[in-house]
């Protein structure tokens, strides 16, 4: 087995691609991880904001997480309607494209793929300052482990859906039940004691001073808050990942995140409104998440807080791969429809698109970069994306039922304009409020993406102009082409390079650069024997030797020379250029050798000489 196949497994051929469809299951890990691992940092992000109004800032959480339920079950029953219009997969991009026309499809894409590495970026994080919190040594580190934790995650992702899908199955369902568990016992105890639990290891402490909250500032935890709703529109992009019926997998997938999530968000609200637990400033020492105070208050520091614990950090870790599994299907669909380049739409060795996901992998690791790995520092560019494609998907659905009409039209043009309204007035919310926050750096990568793809479909529309043509071959004038052949000196490889040229042409010219009189006397003093004469004994023309001298060792303006006196020399016909070139058998051979034969092509390719056709001759290194 090699190194490959080891790390990213043996390839897999078209026909296989059934065996690699998901069930509800792996469904709910590979698609579902963002939007449950948000309950993690969702409600730490409104928390955040309200830090300054110490413990009268927690009374506003409940009342905030009500908000984004509601907006939850809105957009929740939005969707399950795009699942069923659109069985092949119905992201924002298609429904919009579709319904309302190329530009706002672009618009919702341009929103996408910046929400999925924001994504990617916001959960490894994340799921690194659970892990801080818990070993808060570990802390100066942070950065690394978040990169650490990215190529991980990466690597499990070109090993294919399936694989991807079941190798989060465990820490999922482990998170969620350690949860559960801690918010169950949570709220026991709280109902038992009349609203006021004793916590068994208290939270950081907040100030008590009464405050009042400005509208501004619960605007802005609510703005924060609504990062929890990111990764809902995951399945509808991806219902082509599930098993048959699709459909009904993907709806009861869809239910199922959207359930445990909104139980989530509801609990954890009033639990840190019960044991008065309230966020910390991530970039300051004894930095603790939120999840990780309320766990300790209501279980204490055993074993269970630090399987909880190691659950939140997998899960927060791993939810990257919701922009994993999308953001390489939404790539190769605009590929398709030619406004991202074609290599998108290309499957790699485990049926996968592997462009996508490396693309997405290095622009997440910029960001962790750029941020040094702090959440808080990229939560302010969170969910514009995210909101905006909400919004366009929505207002496209309720042109798609419009068109359709039938029966059930009208109550389901209902649903989605509702859900379009409600997504959109929070979209200005989080614009608003955040805008000066770092809002900003997405509302200007979104043109700056748009600009990007129709860059790219002008191109290809132009190529297609270009190379398009239903004229005949035409076969008048087939003169053979000049070869020109570059050589440093005889060899076995100018030997072999030569004979080459021969067959490819009957007038073969040999060009020698020299910085090295002696060098050209002896190649002069040997060229009769060792090729003119064998070339005339068998009744060829011989090929005719040129010596430029180079005193400055100059080489690749004597060869373009060269080519050009020949081109002048004989017009109207092709110039082959014959590039020896030593091919090494073994990785750290390359080390050895200079790449002069990859730089002369590369050369004369972008030479822009249209008549120049350039042959490389291998040799391959034995060694």
């Amino acid at each position: 087995m090699g190194f490959s196949d080891w790390l990213f497994g043996r390839r897999l051929a078209t026909l296989e691609e059934e065996h690699q469809r998901v069930g509800v299951l792996a469904g709910i890990p590979m698609l579902g991880l963002d939007a449950l691992a948000s309950a993690a940092y969702g409600p730490e992000a409104a928390l955040a904001l309200l830090i300054p109004l110490g413990l009268s800032g927690v009374a506003h959480i409940g009342r905030i997480t009500t908000l984004i339920i509601v907006l939850l079950l809105v957009v929740y029953f939005s969707y399950r309607q795009t699942i069923a219009a659109y069985p092949h997969g119905g992201g924002s991009y298609t429904v919009a494209r579709e319904n309302l026309g190329n530009g706002w499809g672009l618009l919702a894409a341009a929103a996408l793929l910046l929400d999925y590495v924001l994504v990617v970026a916001v959960g490894v994080s994340a799921g690194i300052g659970a892990l801080v919190s818990a070993l808060p040594g570990l802390q100066p580190y942070t950065l690394w482990l978040c990169l650490l934790t990215l190529a991980l995650i990466t690597i499990v992702n070109l090993r294919g859906v399936k694989e991807s899908g079941a190798a989060f199955m465990v820490p999922t369902y482990l998170f969620v039940l350690s949860l559960l568990t801690v918010l169950a016992i949570g709220i026991f105890r709280a109902v038992a004691s009349g609203g006021h639990p004793v916590p068994v290891d208290p939270p950081a402490p907040l100030d008590p001073a009464p405050k009042v909250a400005t509208l501004w500032l619960l605007m802005r935890s609510f703005a924060s808050g609504c990062t929890a709703m990111t990764g809902v529109e995951a399945v509808s992009n991806g219902v082509s990942a599930f098993r048959e019926p699709s459909v009904v997998s993907a709806r009861r997938t869809l239910t199922a995140i959207i359930a445990l999530l909104g139980v989530l968000l509801a609990g954890i609200a009033y639990l840190c409104a019960a044991y008065g637990i309230g966020a910390t400033r991530a970039e300051e020492a004894g930095y603790e998440s939120v999840l990780s105070q309320l766990t300790a208050a209501v279980v204490g520091r055993g074993v269970f807080y630090y399987i909880t614990i190691a659950s939140v950090l997998a899960v927060l870790a791993l939810s990257a791969n919701t922009g994993f599994a999308d953001f390489p299907r939404l790539c190769r669909v605009i590929a398709q429809d030619g406004f991202l380049p074609n290599a998108f739409a290309h499957r790699g060795r485990r049926l996968v698109y592997s462009h996508g996901i490396l693309v997405l992998a290095g622009l997440s690791g910029m960001l962790l970069v750029i941020f040094r790995g702090i959440t808080d520092a990229l939560i302010p560019l969170f969910a514009v994306g995210a909101f905006l494609a909400f919004t366009l998907s929505q207002a496209g659905m309720v042109e798609h039922w419009r068109r359709l009409g039938g029966p059930g039209s009208r109550r389901s043009m209902i649903i989605n304009g509702l859900g379009a309204i409600c997504t959109a007035v929070t979209l200005v919310v989080v614009l608003v409020s955040k805008f000066t926050e770092g809002a900003w750096v997405t509302v200007l990568l979104i043109p700056a993406l748009l600009v990007v793809f129709v860059s790219v479909r002008a191109h290809y529309l132009s190529l297609a102009r270009e190379v398009r043509s239903d004229a005949p071959l035409d076969a008048a004038n087939l003169e053979p082409p000049i070869a020109l052949l570059p050589i440093r000196g005889w060899s076995a490889i100018t030997r072999k390079a030569l004979r080459i040229a021969m067959k490819v042409s009957p007038n073969v010219y040999v060009l020698h650069i020299a910085g090295d009189e002696q060098a050209v006397l002896d190649l002069e003093d040997t060229w009769g024997h060792r090729v003119r004469e064998p070339s005339i004994e068998a009744g060829v023309e011989a090929p005719r030797l040129i010596v430029i001298f180079s005193p400055f060792r100059q080489l690749y303006s004597p060869l373009l020379q060269a080519v050009t006196d020949i081109q002048k020399a004989h017009p109207g016909r092709d110039v082959v250029v014959v590039v020896p070139e030593l091919v090494a058998t073994k990785w750290y051979h390359y080390l050895l050798h200079n790449q002069t034969a990859a730089v002369i092509k590369a050369y004369l390719l972008f030479s822009g000489l249209r008549r120049v056709v350039v042959l490389s001759v291998p040799w391959y290194l034995n060694a």
